[in-house]
Formats: C-alpha cells, structure tokens, sequence
C-alpha cells in the first residue's frame, strides 16, 4: 500500500477545494499547457464530463466524455486561446457520501478582460469516499440569450 501524500491531496479534502482545483486547473494563458495530471485525480474512475446542448440537426442531447477524452478534446483549443474560467456562484447539497453542486461561471480569454465571452452553469456531483471527495461528473450548459441564467443562481458565493 502508498502511503506517499500525493502533491494533490489538498484538493480533494472538502468540497470547496476541489471546486476551486477544477476551476484552477483548466485555466490558463494561450500556449500553456493545463495540468493534467491533477485535473484527472479530481476525477472518479467512472467520471465523465458532459455537455447539455442543441446538436447539428437542433436536437437536444449530450456527449459523455472520460476525462481523457475530454483532455484529448479541449486541449489543442485551450493550447489555442487563453482560457481563464471561475466560479462566480454556488448552490451546493450535501448528503452522506454525495453532494451536487450548480456552480455557475464565467469564462475569458485574460484574467484581465473585463467582460467574460461565456457564461453558464456546471451541475458537478461528488463522491466522499470516507478519505476524500471524487468528481463523479459535470454536466454543464452555457447560457444564451435565450436562455439567460436565472438570478438565483447569480448569488454571490461569498454570502
């Protein structure tokens, strides 16, 4: 059995921290690469990351992803552009060994833009395994015009 402390053990302790590593890990500036290797220890081995959104054809449906295949796909467009995603609110439950979290964010190409490209909303559940917390998926869905996010997800976090 490892005992090694592993250098992302610090994220997986409670709920907060491993919101704010996801949040973290996927951001970045254009050309530099995300660490992979902490986003996948956020993951639960049957982890996925799924998109809810219209298809080619206008029909709604969604695309399961492990989190290498996620890796695989964002990649050479994060690698691409700057990418700088935070949580800018939170609506959490927590029973036992799971908890589901609507985490709202926005997305810009630079920590300093003032006004984000994107805006949406990641529905992220969880796993508390007695020793740490596991990301068992993220279902998320971008806001539209048509479809503004709802106020009571806007909450400031912090309140």
């Amino acid at each position: 059995m490892n005992t090694t402390p592993n250098k992302f053990e610090k994220d997986v302790v409670s709920i907060d921290s491993i919101i704010d590593a996801l949040y973290d890990v996927i951001s970045n500036k254009k050309g530099q690469s995300r660490d992979w290797e902490r986003f996948k220890y956020l993951f639960h081995h049957t982890g996925r990351l799924m998109s809810a959104d219209k298809d080619k054809d206008g029909k709604i449906d969604t695309r399961p992803l492990t989190s290498a295949d996620f890796i695989r796909w964002v990649e050479p467009f994060l690698l691409d552009v700057g990418f700088f995603e935070r949580e800018i609110s939170r609506k959490a439950e927590q029973y036992r060994y799971i908890a589901h979290v609507f985490s709202t964010y926005d997305s810009k190409r630079s920590k300093s833009d003032e006004e984000p490209f994107a805006r949406g909303i990641n529905s992220i559940q969880l796993l508390y395994d007695e020793k740490r917390w596991w990301i068992i998926s993220i279902y998320y869905n971008r806001e539209t015009k048509e479809y503004p996010i709802p106020r009571k997800y806007l909450v400031d976090k912090h309140q």
